[in-house]
């Protein structure tokens, strides 16, 4: 049976040294009591919360600190960069008119993070 993710549920980058979470509109769709999350909610700091620091040479930011630090890796704070949504959804399952959201489901940044799901939060 496939794990459906919900709002609540514990998201991990790859560049990122914390968790983040996933915060789901309502889409009039529950599971365990929480609104089940579809493809569309990867918007940055509306769907998705930043994840500690990051250490992406990509992100600009990082790379700036980094060269200023004489090239050893300088994290800084995370700001999501999704731009697409998510990928290996449950495609016959619709929520809110969009594919369900599975536990394996995968989104990622603009800087090269790959963001996964490491709890559905049910």
């Amino acid at each position: 049976m496939a794990n459906y993710a919900v709002s609540g549920a514990k998201l991990k980058c790859s560049y990122g040294d914390q968790n983040g979470s996933l915060k789901v509109m309502d889409h009039k769709v529950q599971a365990g009591g929480k609104p089940m999350a579809n493809i569309t909610d990867f918007k940055p700091n509306v769907n998705i919360s930043a994840f500690g620091n990051c250490s992406s040479l990509a992100n600009p930011t990082v790379a700036a600190a980094t060269a200023a630090n004489e090239g050893r890796l300088q994290k800084m704070p995370c700001i999501p960069a999704t731009c697409t949504p998510w990928m290996g959804a449950k495609n016959n399952v619709l929520i809110g008119g969009a594919a369900a959201l599975l536990n394996s489901s995968k989104t990622c940044c603009i800087y090269g993070g790959q963001i996964s799901i490491s709890d559905c939060g049910q």
